[in-house]
């Protein structure tokens, strides 16, 4: 749900949307025998870069709380 029609809130919204999707490869990953997480397989060369998209997804979930709380 985007609550917020700007740039920041669609912005927001596909970090969140990107997040949620690791979150459910990773678990069916687990289950079925493979890694899962997409983000690690995309940057693992870069941990930097991946800590930071997990930062990013983070603060735009919370953005995304805040802003479908108003």
């Amino acid at each position: 749900m985007n609550c917020e029609k700007t740039a920041i809130g669609m912005v927001a919204w596909v970090l969140v949307l990107i997040g949620a999707l690791n979150w459910g490869l990773m678990g069916l990953g687990y289950f079925l025998g493979f890694q899962g997480n997409v983000v690690a397989m995309l940057l693992g060369s870069m941990p930097m870069v991946e800590n930071i998209v997990y930062l990013l997804v983070g603060v735009s979930a919370v953005y995304q709380a805040v802003a479908c709380a108003k």
